[in-house]
């Protein structure tokens, strides 16, 4: 069986809060002491659709000119770069080296597997000495 609505109101006592007391469902200002929703001026949803439009194209704009600015950028970079090695062939070709040199010395130090410690590896060579002297 649904229960009961209670058809009595509660005023808001402003002056302290009491644990348990039931608290009128509406927004509550306390600045002003009201209960309730402020009414909202009435607006057309074409006026709103409008400027919901309007932002969506500022951002369009927005997101095409920044894609412009990096395409520009881009291609300047192109550019220096093939300036740079058509100056500095030599240069460019040991710069290249050295850094397919480290890519290549970092990549085999991760991936080699680890031996033992130091101190455990010579304990272990000064052991299999003394064995073949015996």
């Amino acid at each position: 069986m649904p229960r009961r609505k209670n058809s009595e109101t509660t005023t808001l006592d402003t002056s302290r809060a009491k644990l348990g007391e039931p608290v009128p469902k509406a927004i509550i200002d306390t600045n002003t002491a009201s209960v309730g929703v402020p009414r909202q001026p009435e607006e057309d949803l074409r006026v709103e659709l409008t400027t919901l439009r309007k932002q969506i194209d500022m951002l369009k704009q927005q997101v095409l000119e920044a894609g412009r600015s990096a395409k520009d950028s881009a291609g300047k970079a192109i550019h220096q770069t093939e300036a740079v090695v058509k100056h500095y062939p030599l240069a460019t070709v040991m710069l290249v080296t050295a850094v397919a040199g480290v890519f290549a010395f970092a990549s085999h130090h991760v991936s080699s597997p680890r031996r033992g410690p130091s101190a455990l590896r010579d304990v272990r060579d000064f052991y299999d000495w003394m064995r073949q002297r015996i």
